[in-house]
C-alpha cells in the first residue's frame, strides 16, 4: 500500500510539473507575443514631417498639419544611440493615426561593435519597447551612409561593416518577434562627394522600403537632378518601393515653383511619398529655411500640391 501511494504521490507531482511548465509556457508566449503589423507600400500616399520637438510633443506637427491643409501620416525623428523607443510618442502618434518613422543614429557607437553583437542587450530592449508598442513602425538605421559627413559613413566605415551591422539589426529584432517594423534603408542622394550605392546595399532579405535624402538648394534644382539619378541606381538593385526620406525645397531655390516640382516628381517617379524636412538651418549650403510655416506663398503651393498629388485616403496606422 505504502509503495503505491509512494507511486501515485510521484506520478501526481509529475503532472502537476507538466501542468505547472505548460502554464508557464503559455503565459510567457502571451505576454511576449510577436508583433505583426506592416505598412502598404501604397505609391503617393505617405506625408511626412520632421518638426523639432517632436518628440516630445505633438504639437509642432499638428501646427505643420493646418499649413500644409492635412495631417501626416508619417512623422520622422532621430534617436541617438542608447536611446530607448520612445512608446509615449508612438501611443501619441497613434492617437493621430500616425506612423513613427525613427531613424537609429549610432553616434558614438562603434559600428564594428554592432555588427558583432557588443550592443546587443541595448538592441534587444528596443526590439522589446517595439514588439510591445504592437502597431507599425518605420525604423531606418545610420543614415545616408554613403556620404562622408556623419562617423558612420564610408570616411570612418566601411561598407562592408556597415551591411554586417545592418543586417545583425534586422535579425536581432526579427528574432525579438518585432515585426512590425518596416525597415528603411535610407542613402543621401546623389551628388559631390558621394559613394555609390551597391557596396552598401544588405540585400533585399533585410530592407522593406529604400528611402532616399535629397534637398532643391539653388533655382536650377529639379526632381530629375535631385533624385532622378539615384532612383534610377536603387532599380538597379531592386524593385523595393522608394520613399523621400528627408527632403524640402529652400526659398534660394524658389519655393513656390519647385515644391510643385518635388510632389510632381515624387508621383511621376512612382515613390511611396515624401517627409519635409520643416525647419530652419544654418552653416554652409544648408543655410536655409526649409519650413513652410512663414511664407504664405509656400504654404498655398504646398497645399496645392498635397491636394493634387497625393492620395486622397492615405494608410492609416
Amino acid at each position: 500500500m505504502t509503495s503505491r501511494l509512494v507511486t501515485l504521490l510521484a506520478v501526481a507531482l509529475a503532472v502537476a510539473a507538466l501542468a505547472g511548465a505548460s502554464f508557464r509556457l503559455t503565459t510567457s508566449s502571451r505576454s511576449s507575443p510577436p508583433a505583426h503589423a506592416s505598412l502598404p507600400p501604397t505609391l503617393a500616399a505617405y506625408l511626412g514631417v520632421f518638426e523639432p520637438g517632436a518628440p516630445p510633443s505633438y504639437d509642432p506637427v499638428a501646427d505643420f498639419a493646418t499649413v500644409a491643409g492635412r495631417e501626416p501620416n508619417l512623422v520622422g525623428y532621430y534617436s541617438g544611440w542608447a536611446q530607448p523607443f520612445d512608446t509615449s510618442f508612438a501611443q501619441t502618434l497613434y492617437q493621430h493615426h500616425v506612423i513613427p518613422f525613427v531613424q537609429i543614429d549610432p553616434t558614438d557607437a562603434s559600428i564594428a561593435a554592432i555588427a558583432n553583437g557588443t550592443y546587443d542587450d541595448y538592441l534587444r530592449s528596443y526590439a522589446d519597447s517595439v514588439r510591445g508598442f504592437a502597431r507599425a513602425v518605420a525604423i531606418g538605421f545610420g543614415h545616408e551612409m554613403n556620404a562622408p559627413w556623419y562617423s558612420w559613413g564610408y570616411v570612418h566605415t566601411s561598407p562592408a561593416t556597415f551591411v554586417a551591422a545592418w543586417r545583425h539589426l534586422v535579425t536581432l529584432f526579427r528574432s525579438a518577434g518585432a515585426d512590425n517594423v518596416t525597415w528603411v534603408w535610407t542613402i543621401q542622394a546623389d551628388e559631390s562627394g558621394t559613394r555609390p550605392i551597391t557596396a552598401f546595399w544588405p540585400g533585399a532579405q533585410y530592407v522593406n522600403w529604400v528611402g532616399i535624402d535629397g534637398y532643391y538648394y539653388r533655382p536650377s534644382d529639379t526632381f530629375a537632378s535631385v533624385f532622378g539619378q539615384t532612383i534610377g541606381q536603387v532599380r538597379t538593385l531592386t524593385s523595393k518601393p522608394v520613399l523621400l526620406s528627408e527632403t524640402a525645397v529652400g526659398p534660394a531655390a524658389g519655393q513656390s515653383d519647385k515644391i510643385q516640382d518635388l510632389f510632381h516628381g515624387m508621383a511621376a517617379y512612382k515613390t511611396l511619398g515624401l517627409v519635409w524636412f520643416d525647419k530652419a538651418q544654418h552653416g554652409g549650403i544648408l543655410h536655409q529655411d526649409w519650413r513652410i510655416e512663414d511664407s504664405p506663398t509656400a504654404e498655398t503651393f504646398f497645399q496645392l500640391a498635397v491636394a493634387r498629388e497625393l492620395a486622397s485616403s492615405p494608410p492609416v496606422n
